[in-house]
């Protein structure tokens, strides 16, 4: 195991794996397991039952291949990774940015500083979240899907990145999510497809089916959602 500073407090039964740095101020509850590859920063809180750096598993009905060795995992400074959480391997979570109840982080994700990633959200394989950033309860998050600074998006949203629903088989240069540009707000329950680009500062309306660009500061609404106003 690397050093672990003295002012940190781990439960007894933590499993901390080889090859861990733990930095000073932190706290690790009771029956988190982090495994090879981790670094946790300073001020960090690990809550009960948490796994940080798992490595994926795939079946034969898995198409897209995945990794199968520990790579760098970094949960940055003053961040909180609440209870059941799990963070597979190859993520890095930014400062202050909170983890919650029954997240899981998929590998080959970066997420900025100061965000919430609320309770039960499930956040894809290698996907891009920016800084400031709110994904709230039960929302999923798609494959290589990029999300900027200042986003919200509500519960129950849902985002997909396979326009033949996996028929193909997986092809990363068209199995591609969504876009969503800084400072965008998404309603509850709206659904945003393959590919589609939600332009800057725009609005979703809550429970709409997004299947084309929004442009910049427009309000969409609707199923298919159109254009209703500028911003």
């Amino acid at each position: 195991m690397c050093p672990i500073e003295k002012s940190t407090n781990i439960a007894s039964s933590a499993r901390i794996y080889e090859e861990v740095a733990v930095g000073s101020n932190v706290v690790i509850h009771d029956f988190v397991t982090i495994y090879p590859g981790v670094t946790i920063e300073d001020n960090v809180e690990i809550m009960e039952g948490a796994v940080i750096g798992r490595l994926p598993r795939g079946a034969r009905a898995t198409a897209r291949k995945v990794r199968d060795d520990f790579a760098k995992v970094v949960i940055r400074e003053g961040s909180v990774i609440s209870p059941n959480a799990v963070i597979y391997t190859d993520v890095v979570i930014g400062k202050g940015t909170l983890i919650g109840d029954g997240a899981s982080i998929r590998e080959a994700c970066r997420i900025g500083d100061n965000c919430i990633i609320s309770r039960c959200v499930t956040v894809n394989y290698n996907t891009k979240i920016g800084n400031r950033t709110k994904i709230m309860d039960n929302t999923h998050i798609t494959g290589n899907m990029v999300i900027g600074d200042d986003v919200f998006i509500s519960v129950l949203v849902a985002t997909t990145n396979d326009n033949n629903i996996g028929l193909q088989g997986y092809d990363e240069e068209k199995v591609v999510g969504p876009t969503i540009e800084d400072k965008v707000a998404v309603g509850a329950g709206a659904n945003i497809l393959p590919g589609v680009i939600v332009g800057e500062a725009a609005i979703v309306g809550a429970g709409s089916v997004v299947t084309k660009n929004v442009p910049k500061r427009t309000l969409v609404v609707g199923i298919p959602a159109k254009v209703v106003r500028e911003l």
